[in-house]
């Protein structure tokens, strides 16, 4: 073999060992502090007078991550003493629940179960090694998310505390430190002391992501220039095309210095990079400090930053001292102006609809915030895909990922201070959470100020105290201090006190629908914000709520366990329901589904109105377990609604149709009137807008087209009427209207249906009564058939609530404040509907005969017995209800119903129809129940109360179902 000899050229291996340093120098300015680290728990507060920091700690945790991650802490016991309020405390006391209270089988119902907790301190030790190279240099150890409170040692040396819910904690270190080996000791402490947010508060609570120490995110040692930038911040002027960088220098050492500082920028995520002609400034510290501001032009052509091109600069600053020290820092922008003209919202001149969310810090797997920017970024492209462009972040900030996220993706975002101070605090009466705002906004500002995505800020929610006085001079505050954003005191219901110098408001009021009437979509919300003369965002919107999906239990693989979930299933089962958990979820969601899309457009109709926040697009798992998203708190699809389905009325463009009602009968006229909401990235011009009428098969009735029109931006863009005669209606039909702005995306529909106004007269071969009677007996035991009108006549099940509308947020949180069900279940094969059209699940058509009606709670009825119309209880108590329900009873045949069907119903189309399929019905051959049950059983729930009643056994109540003292 012959072996040949290379010679590299001297050149090349002198730049290899050169580029191997560099390389060295360079990252050996960082020291990454990931991995293992020691550990004990300080229960009882003895590590600061027993020196632990001096000592060698004797257990191991990982880090980053939560002492729950890595199975610190105690055991989940009904002792454990959670942080948040707790409004229902049944589960404590009542017999029901006992098997969920035993050792080994505890189960909770308020929020998801982590596998450990622990409130208090705990220490945390590594060692590590300074190298010879990072003399003279200014060392920091940065945390990222500590939770919450730290203190630092290094070797014996303590050398700081901080407390935020909001930064990283950035603490430096001695300039003395000597090159080799050393210790850093942690202290963290997440109980609530002195400073007390609120127990609720989304940045601590147990409902949300918990309230776990540790330390979640970037942890390192970084060594750099004595003189250095301590803050950089960017603001923009797009009508000079330039922007104002205002910087703050200081020197370790707190010498005098002089220098130069050089600021160049371009784009980075646009087609064509934009890049901008550098500048460059003398500075001068005096005692270590200076403050610049330059004007750096950013050219004749700029890229602008909104929800459609999420045009970013990448600003360079580089500070290069006379004896050599530099510094460099990077920061990411974005040329936008978020502002408010009149009562409206603007970015970059143009209008803008919030179409918003609310984070609540649900974080199922971790039990805290995703740190990293692709997590982020799933979130806000899940959110663009169902139209969204806005997030609120209820009482917490999110980590930096989150807005580098936001940017990049295009998404309005509102954080908040992190603070609910109402529950066991205040604000405005100087107490130290009043200090601490000021304290944590500033912050906020601070670190996340340059991202073009924070456009919106407020204290944090719903406080009690001083408010007025207190959030007034916050506004005020911020408003001198910073122009980036908009500001507002506080995310409030609708009962909270008016905070005058709001540049906005987020508030309750002008939301909902009112579904206690005969369902429409003409009515708006002007009445209820006529008052305001700033832009107006309807705080937490929605709100309904749908049965658990139990199949997403086992997706709970992380630091959380759906024990809440779990009992929920056990509960249904226990009450002979196992089988119709997933028929549950679909026909609730449905009806879910149906109340988002009519109070969105309400909204989106309404003149003059800005903006909504649902809460929330996603499950919330706390307070209860409020299950009020379309998607689960993992942020995936449920399966009854899509995203694509979501965004046709909850878009930047969407038409309207305004309509008296839903139901017709076949001697009327259909007139409907089409307007559209358009907030798009520019006008459309030339327009062209069709609809077209079609039965359920597809068959289409009629269609037409309007004539061209552009569209401006801006919402009631009247677009012109639809007559539709339904004379040729001959039976009971569903319909649906669809309208389409043609070449685009946007296109929306809806449902109605049209009745015979004439119904044949039947000559009944039942007997019809209202009373469950000794004839009605009679007729039973000879076998005969009965229909019973049980309206207004229910004993066991009388406490149930139904309305059209579900549940709201949830029945354990507001102590079962009615609606307690979740719409209907139905089978829309069963012969009793073949006669009215339906779906399985509650729809307009089912309002006049859902809406108020009784219910009957079946408990003692046979296994397996399943009713032909059944309401969806809450899932906290999982009751078998009847609306309609059908039985062999005797050697007859009995069909009860708790909604009002009678021969003598008027102006009632739809229940008029009902009556007359279940009439056809029981006239048939089909008419043949299942079941059989006793005429005693029957009879009981006209007589006896349900053996089940609900107590929460705790006094207090949420704050929405408190009355409010004018407040100051």
């Amino acid at each position: 073999m012959q072996i040949r000899k290379f010679l590299f050229p001297r050149w090349i291996f002198v730049a290899i060992c050169f580029l191997s340093i560099f390389s060295i120098e360079v990252s050996a300015q960082t020291i990454s502090l990931k991995g293992e680290w020691r550990f004990k728990i300080d229960a009882s507060d003895e590590g600061i007078p027993a020196k632990w920091y001096s000592s060698t700690l004797p257990e191991k945790i990982t880090l980053p991550g939560s002492m729950a991650e890595n199975l610190k802490g105690d055991e989940i016991s009904l002792k454990t003493k959670w942080t948040g309020s707790i409004y229902d405390s049944s589960y404590f006391f009542h017999p029901r629940l006992a098997k969920y209270r035993k050792p080994g089988n505890i189960k909770i119902p308020f929020w998801l179960t982590p596998a450990r907790h622990y409130t208090g301190a705990a220490w945390y030790q590594k060692d590590i090694e300074i190298p010879v190279n990072w003399k003279d240099k200014r060392v920091v150890l940065s945390l990222e998310y500590p939770h919450s409170e730290t203190r630092v040692w290094i070797d014996d040396v303590e050398i700081g505390t901080q407390y935020t819910f909001v930064v990283a904690q950035n603490f430096e270190l001695p300039s003395n430190l000597k090159p080799g080996k050393h210790t850093i000791t942690l202290l963290i402490d997440n109980r609530i002391k002195a400073i007390n947010v609120g127990q609720d508060s989304h940045s601590l609570t147990d409902h949300t992501q918990g309230n776990w120490n540790g330390v979640v995110g970037k942890m390192f040692l970084q060594a750099g220039s004595p003189v250095y930038f301590e803050d950089v911040q960017v603001y923009p002027d797009l009508k000079e095309k330039s922007v104002k960088v205002k910087i703050e220098l200081r020197d370790r050492n707190k010498l005098a210095s002089n220098g130069k500082i050089i600021l160049s920028a371009k784009s980075f995520n646009t087609k064509d990079i934009l890049k901008v002609k550098s500048v460059t400034i003398p500075y001068q510290l005096i005692n270590g400090t200076g403050m610049l501001e330059i004007d750096l032009p950013m050219g004749n052509k700029i890229a602008t930053w909104d929800e459609f091109d999420p045009a970013l600069y990448r600003l360079t600053a580089t500070l290069l001292a006379d004896d050599g020290k530099k510094d460099e820092k990077q920061i990411q922008f974005g040329m936008r102006e978020f502002k408010a003209v009149g009562r409206s919202f603007e970015i970059n001149g143009r209008p803008v609809f919030l179409r918003g969310t609310v984070n609540n810090c649900e974080f199922p797997l971790t039990g805290y915030p995703s740190m990293d920017v692709a997590a982020w970024e799933r979130i806000f492209k899940i959110s663009k895909a169902h139209g969204l462009n806005h997030m609120r972040f209820h009482s917490w900030c999110p980590p930096e990922a989150a807005f580098i996220a936001a940017d990049l993706t295009g998404f309005y975002l509102q954080p908040e201070g992190p603070s609910w101070a109402n529950h066991g605090t205040s604000i405005g009466e100087g107490k130290p959470i009043d200090q601490f705002i000021y304290d944590e906004t500033n912050r906020m500002s601070k670190n996340y100020g340059n991202y073009a995505s924070f456009c919106m800020m407020a204290y944090g929610n719903e406080p009690r105290g001083r408010q007025v006085e207190y959030l007034t001079k916050f506004n005020n505050y911020w408003k001198a201090k910073d122009s980036r954003r908009l500001y507002t005191g506080a995310s409030v219901g609708g009962s909270w006190p008016v905070i005058p110098n709001n540049e906005f408001m987020v508030r309750a009021g002008a939301r909902g629908l009112d579904w206690g009437n005969k369902p429409e979509s003409i009515s708006t919300y002007v009445k209820q914000i006529e008052q305001f003369t700033v832009p107006f965002v309807a705080h937490e919107m929605g709100q309904y709520c749908v049965f658990p999906n139990f199949e997403e239990i086992k997706k709970y693989t992380g630091v959380y366990r759906a024990k809440n979930f779990e009992m929920f299933q056990e509960d249904l089962a226990d009450h002979d329901m196992a089988d119709q958990a997933k028929d549950f979820l679909m026909a609730s969601g449905k009806l879910q589904a149906l109340c988002y899309k009519n109070e969105i457009e309400k909204a989106l109709r309404t003149p003059n109105y800005n903006g909504f926040q649902l809460l929330s697009l996603n499950d919330y798992p706390g307070q209860g377990t409020a299950l009020v998203g379309v998607l689960d708190a993992f942020w995936d699809e449920k399966g009854y609604i899509t995203a694509k389905e979501f965004k046709r009325f909850s878009n930047s463009t969407v038409p309207l149709l305004k309509l008296p009602k839903f139901v017709y009968t076949n001697n009327e006229t259909l007139n409907a009137t089409i307007e559209v909401a358009h907030f798009g990235k520019a006008p459309l011009t030339n327009a062209k807008i069709s609809w077209q009428i079609k039965e359920a098969s597809g068959v289409i009735l009629e269609k037409g087209t309007f004539n061209q029109k552009s569209l401006p931006i801006g919402n009631c863009i009247q677009i012109g009427d639809i007559r539709f005669s339904l004379n040729s209606i001959q039976k009971a039909t569903q319909l649906n209207l669809e309208v389409s702005i043609n070449g685009t995306e946007f296109a929306n529909d809806w449902n109605f249906w049209v009745y015979p106004a004439e119904l044949l007269k039947l000559k009944t071969s039942f007997y019809y009564t209202d009373q469950l009677d000794e004839q009605a007996k009679k007729i039973l035991d000879e076998g005969g058939n009965v229909f019973l009108n049980a309206a207004g006549k229910v004993v066991k099940g009388k406490e149930v609530v139904q309305t059209f509308l579900p549940v709201f947020w949830n029945t354990s949180w507001f102590k079962m404040r009615p609606p307690h069900t979740l719409g209907i279940l139905c089978d829309p094969k069963n012969p009793a509907f073949e006669n009215f059209p339906t779906e399985n699940h509650s729809d307009m058509q089912w309002w006049e005969i859902v809406n108020k009606a009784q219910v009957m709670n079946l408990e003692d009825f046979p296994s397996g017995f399943r009713p032909i119309i059944q309401p969806i209880d809450t899932w906290f108590l999982n009751r078998r209800l009847a609306l309609v329900m059908e039985a062999k009873v005797g050697k007859g045949k009995l069909l009860v119903s708790s909604a009002n069907l009678s021969p003598n119903l008027k102006d009632e189309p739809a229940a008029q129809q009902l009556y007359f399929s279940l009439q056809q019905y029981m006239m048939s051959d089909k008419f043949n129940p299942r079941y059989e049950v006793a005429f005693e059983t029957v009879k009981d729930i006209f007589q006896s109360p349900s053996k089940i009643q609900f107590n929460t056994f705790t006094k207090d109540s949420p704050d929405e179902l408190k009355p409010k003292p004018n407040t100051n």
